[in-house]
């Protein structure tokens, strides 16, 4: 029933339905026992006037799907669900009642009192509401009882919710990537190299240049990349990327320390809401020697320590400050090598295919978190909040589910 209160729409919407008067359910009611058993649940019944007065309150309640077997099977579960909270013991306060009562009318901008005549009017009685109101509490309070100290809610949990929101028209593109060192000495030579790889449209060649000439891992696979989302990429590059054909590669584009190319392979639609991003959480460990041997044997030793961006305060304790750079920006702020290499990366991964201080420092950077842009204002104790209510909310899924299959039901 939840769904149903969460759907409740307010005054205006009651108040539409309460000016039409009362409904008849299928046939006259004086034709009809009204206490006729129509289900049983175990030793409960649920009866024809039960069945009716739902129907009616879901109806004044602008509820979706207000059916006949909905109201049924709605009652059907309320016998389960009081059954299981009364063995456990649950009981209300009529502090907890009254509270409960006037939160619900209060959601149609009326009093407790206000509520229950207009149920009236609309030939809903007030036990049908009350009844209604008390087992949702009832079961709130078994569900949290029984199972709220198993819920657990991790940061990462949080940042994957802060980032989960989106826009429809997501795409995703394949793409090849080279990227060429050009420190002052070899700018000249990276450009002329850069200009003839952006003419290929082959494939093929692309890759076989990327074998030859690119500075990252990539560069075994030919530079190949795996199905990334677009707006994962950086935000200058997105209209690059979206005007080639499958085949095309960029102009030359300059980054600190060298010269990137991107070739689009292929391009679809993913069906999937397309997320916008308004901050960009990452951090950057620098480690000296460069591409060194020794430097990136100390690269691989840190990513078998680390698991989130935290861990890396511990691997840089004890050394100067400037050894560890822990930032948070707008997309279209970050340095667009370092965006490049956040491109690829889920929170938690590291690229190691970036250095610093003129090739003299191994850049360990690591993805943090990102933000949607919808949630760029977002209390973290709300969508703790959000989080706890959605898994509790699951278990309540699950012991229903498992009251219905353990119980005897039978409709009349």
């Amino acid at each position: 029933m939840r769904e149903i209160i969460s759907r409740f729409l307010g005054r205006a919407m009651l108040l539409a339905c309460l000016v039409s008067g009362p409904v008849l359910m299928a046939g006259s009611v004086t034709a009809q026992n009204l206490f006729a058993p129509v289900a049983q649940v175990n030793d409960a019944l649920v009866t024809e006037f039960e069945v009716q007065q739902r129907q009616r309150f879901l109806q004044v309640l602008n509820a979706p799907n207000a059916t006949r077997e909905a109201a049924i099977e709605a009652l059907i579960d309320d016998r389960l669900r009081a059954a299981a909270a009364a063995e456990a013991g649950i009981s209300l306060t009529d502090e907890q009642i009254n509270a409960g009562l006037e939160e619900f009318a209060s959601r149609a901008d009326l009093s407790r009192q206000e509520f229950v005549a207009a149920l009236a009017q609309a030939g809903v009685a007030e036990e049908t509401f009350r009844d209604f109101v008390l087992i949702n509490l009832a079961w709130r309070d078994l569900i949290r009882a029984r199972y709220g100290p198993r819920v657990q809610i991790s940061d990462a949990d949080i940042d994957r919710a802060l980032g989960s929101a989106g826009t429809s028209g997501g795409l995703r593109v394949l793409l090849s990537e080279i990227i060429i060192p050009a420190p002052p000495p070899r700018a000249a030579e990276a450009a002329r190299i850069a200009e003839r790889i952006s003419q290929t449209r082959s494939v093929d060649q692309f890759s076989a240049f990327a074998r030859q000439y690119s500075a990252t891992p990539s560069r075994d696979q030919g530079g190949r990349l795996p199905w990334t989302p677009v707006e994962q990429l950086p935000p200058a590059i997105q209209p690059l990327i979206m005007a080639l054909a499958p085949g095309e590669v960029t102009a030359p584009l300059p980054i600190p320390g060298g010269i990137a190319l991107f070739q689009l392979r292929d391009i679809e639609e993913t069906g999937r809401p397309r997320r916008e991003y308004s901050a960009i959480d990452y951090a950057a460990y620098y480690i000296p020697g460069g591409r060194s041997p020794e430097a990136l044997a100390r690269a691989a030793e840190i990513r078998t320590q680390v698991d989130r961006c935290d861990d890396l305060y511990g691997v840089a304790k004890g050394q100067p400050e400037q050894v560890l750079s822990r930032v948070t920006k707008a997309p279209a702020e970050i340095p667009q090598d370092i965006a490049i290499e956040l491109a690829k990366l889920d929170p938690g991964e590291v690229s190691t295919a970036l250095t610093g201080s003129d090739g003299r420092t191994l850049v360990f950077l690591m993805l943090c978190s990102r933000t949607a842009a919808v949630n760029q204002e977002a209390d973290r104790d709300q969508v703790v909040g959000a989080l706890r209510q959605n898994q509790l909310q699951g278990y309540s899924d699950q012991l229903l589910e498992q009251l219905r299959a353990d119980a005897r039901i039978s409709r009349q």
